[in-house]
């Protein structure tokens, strides 16, 4: 009778080992994947598509082609464009990452993937790398638009990235603490009823200064506003660094992330 070996062998012969070895993946490749995932069913979402890129890019289009708003002197476009950016970042950080994720806690994904081997912290991350791919795309396509309407922008391209930056926190954070705290279709319809509200008084296509004074320094503590402002500052005005406006993005980033820190549920 022939014995058997309760060893293993691998292909290269060592006894008591396992090809392929057998465990979780590194860390930063569980983010990377993950991040890779999350990133490819954001663009094969119709949805997020129309709130990412198709609303946006008309937007840009239709307020730069036809005198609908009073955007003051000069090209519209130069006033259109920065906050055009600043509604994508928004759309995407908050508007579109809400609605992902409330959905993800209601239907118990968060709860499975927060018991596989990537950390949780590490799927925040992966989430928070997709939302940057989505963002670096759509200022891409906006940016390629907006020169073709005529925009010339000016300034410091670092204050640029810092306010783009420090309004992805900011918004990131709000969208997180709003899926985790609400019910799935209340993440939905709040998210959407905040992104119009946002979008008609955040001075993304209605200068602040046409509301009354009251109002508008009420608005202009926004984070959207902020961010538009900011952009719009250095874009168009060629300011060198905004920092109110990037003060107000940071104190929203903070108070944002934190809330949504202290009060995610994940089931």
């Amino acid at each position: 009778m022939t014995s058997t070996t309760s060893t293993t062998e691998t292909a290269a012969g060592t006894p008591g080992t396992y090809a392929p070895k057998p465990g979780a993946a590194p860390l930063p490749r569980m983010i990377a994947a993950q991040a890779a995932l999350e990133t490819k069913m954001l663009l094969r979402n119709g949805e997020q598509l129309l709130l990412t890129v198709v609303i946006p890019t008309l937007l840009l289009v239709l307020f730069s082609a036809v005198d609908i708003v009073d955007t003051g002197d000069g090209k519209a476009v130069d006033f259109l464009a920065p906050g055009i950016l600043a509604l994508a970042v928004m759309s995407t950080a908050f508007t579109g990452q809400a609605i992902a994720t409330g959905f993800e806690r209601r239907y118990g994904v968060l709860k499975r993937l927060g018991a596989s081997p990537l950390p949780r912290w590490g799927l925040m991350a992966a989430k928070t790398l997709s939302v940057l791919v989505t963002e670096v795309l759509q200022i891409v396509l906006l940016t390629a638009i907006a020169f073709a309407l005529g925009w010339s922008p000016h300034g410091n391209p670092f204050a640029v990235l810092l306010l783009l930056v420090l309004g992805t926190a900011a918004f990131s954070g709000l969208g997180l603490l709003m899926a985790g705290t609400l019910k799935a279709e209340a993440t939905l319809a709040a998210a959407n009823l905040v992104f119009l509200l946002l979008l008609v008084g955040g001075g993304v296509i209605v200068p602040l200064d046409k509301f009354p004074g009251g109002v508008e320094a009420a608005l202009g503590l926004l984070p959207i506003s902020a961010l538009s402002d900011g952009l719009r500052d250095v874009l168009q005005h060629g300011a060198s660094m905004p920092w109110a406006d990037l003060g107000i993005l940071a104190g929203w980033a903070v108070v944002g992330l934190g809330a949504a820190a202290r009060f995610f549920r994940w089931e």
